[in-house]
């Protein structure tokens, strides 16, 4: 059975995924920060990561992780599994990945995704990473899309669907979480 390969993004109202930490620089601040999502929004954030086995990321997410999460030691254990899956990162400008357990894929990023999904096993998640999700879309890659929509609207900011790109997506699962924070989970139509 060829693993599933899910998306997972914090988002605001107005479907800007870019930068929730702050730490890219875009001068949209650290915009989820304000919120809370409670105990049952930290259940399926480790419910998520305990589904999968692998890790993709793009580049600039990549970039914000790599140097971050390896000096994190929560008591739930979510750093040290993070830290010890096998880790992927799509570009074609980074020459070499130094976190544990990361490869760079670059050239066909696409073929790649398709082998690594083929093998079977736990989930793929992606966290973030819209660029690479932008690409993924389009070939019919991504199983599921998990959001945690925050209650604020930026205005501006990179979206998690590219200009262009439709599709139907049907409901798979909806809570309402602390702050105001949903979290719903869309499969494709086909699925």
């Amino acid at each position: 059975m060829p693993r599933n390969l899910v998306v997972s993004v914090y988002s605001s109202l107005d479907g800007v995924v870019q930068d929730p930490v702050g730490m890219e620089n875009s001068g949209l601040g650290n915009w989820v920060g304000p919120f809370s999502r409670g105990p049952e929004g930290d259940d399926i954030v480790h419910e998520e990561l305990w589904a999968a086995d692998i890790v993709l990321l793009g580049r600039t997410t990549y970039e914000g992780f790599a140097p971050v999460w390896p000096t994190i030691d929560d008591p739930a254990g979510f750093a040290r599994k993070l830290n010890a899956m096998r880790k992927y990162v799509a570009s074609n400008t980074l020459e070499e990945a130094t976190w544990t357990n990361t490869t760079v894929l670059s050239g066909d990023v696409i073929g790649a995704v398709r082998d690594i999904k083929a093998e079977g096993g736990g989930d793929i998640v992606v966290y973030g990473s819209a660029g690479l999700v932008h690409s993924l879309l389009p070939h019919g890659l991504v199983d599921k899309v998990h959001m945690l929509i925050y209650p604020t609207v930026l205005g501006r900011g990179t979206r998690l669907f590219p200009a262009g790109y439709a599709s139907d997506f049907k409901l798979g699962d909806l809570r309402r979480l602390g702050s105001g924070i949903v979290h719903a989970e869309y499969l494709p139509k086909s699925a």
